[in-house]
Formats: structure tokens, sequence, C-alpha cells
């Protein structure tokens, strides 16, 4: 069975808006390029969806924009080629390598977990929440940014039940930044 990861950027009170961080640098992208490529496919909602496509897909000309460098190009490109699924009720088709998961959420999940394969990898703010609700993701990797925002959407508002897990790992970014990494305690090392 393949691991369900959430990943996603946060700052110290929680805020998981994506400009509410410290900017990208080279970093903080290339461990999050290493994270895409380690993942068998991606896991959205919508407008997740939506607005990594209108950030990273490769333009219809073939070339990258001026404004990226080499380091931005390399997760863009990973993201790209990416498999990807998306939870919508609204979109009627997707492309950009993507499938739209209709129906039952936890059942989809569940096979998609099934298969063979590294691990999924699922970012955003609700599908997660949704997600651990259900109990299917495993592990959780939070790059924790050295910002108080003070507003904006944060992790979790709204689970259901709390949820324990084991520390898994930690790293230090030159930015300041934390990467913490958790586990389930019902997923073996």
């Amino acid at each position: 069975m393949r691991p369900l990861r959430y990943s996603i950027n946060v700052t110290l009170d929680g805020c998981c808006h994506h400009e509410a961080g410290l900017p990208p640098d080279e970093e903080s992208m290339r461990y999050w390029t290493a994270g895409l490529a380690r993942a068998d496919a991606l896991l959205f909602r919508r407008v997740t969806y939506q607005l990594m496509e209108s950030a990273w897909r490769k333009p219809a000309s073939g070339t990258w924009p001026d404004w990226m460098d080499d380091w931005q190009i390399l997760f863009a490109e990973t993201i790209d080629r990416a498999k990807k699924y998306v939870v919508s009720s609204t979109l009627t088709r997707v492309d950009w390598n993507a499938e739209l998961i209709r129906g039952e959420l936890g059942q989809a999940i569940q096979q998609l977990k099934q298969e063979p394969g590294d691990g999924l990898w699922v970012g955003g703010v609700t599908l997660p929440r949704t997600l651990a609700d259900l109990g299917l993701i495993d592990e959780y990797e939070f790059l924790v940014q050295p910002v108080i925002a003070g507003h904006g959407p944060t992790l979790f508002a709204g689970l259901r039940e709390r949820i324990e897990l084991d520390l898994a790992g930690r790293q230090q970014l030159v930015s300041g930044a934390v990467v913490l990494r958790y586990r389930s305690p019902r997923v073996l090392a």
C-alpha cells in the first residue's frame, strides 16, 4: 500500500495561505521539487489544481517564462509532468496530465492507495482536512515559515477529532524555515 503524504507551507500561527509565508527561495523550491518527484501522483481539489496549473504548467510555446530561474524551472517541470487527480464536483473535464475523481471520496482515495508505488502527495487546505477526517493521511509534512501572519486560512480548521502523530523527522533551512514531518502511528516506519 502506498502512503498518502500531506505537505504544505505554514506560518508559525498556522496560516496556510500561499502568500502568507516567505517568498520561495532556491533551497525551499529544491525541497518541494524532491518531495513531488517521489510521489506517484498528486491530489488536488479544484481551486488548488487551478492555482498550480496557472503558475506551473508549461506554456504552449514550450518555453518557460523569463522570470523563472533554473531552480524554479526544475520545480515547474516536475509538477508539470506529474500525474494528477482532481477532486471536483464542478469541473467537467481536466487536462494537464490529470483525471477527475468523482463519487465517494474515501473509497476513491483508498483505491488509489492500494495501487503499487512510492506514494501519493496531497496539497491544499480543504481536501487534506477531509482526508484527515477520514483517517486516510499517513504522513504530514509542514514547512514552517518564521512568520506570524495574523490572518488567513489555517490548517485543519473544523477537523472533527484530534489526530495524534509521531515525529518522523525535522530539518532546518537556511531561511529559518523548519520542515517538520509526522507519521500516523498506524504507519510502520
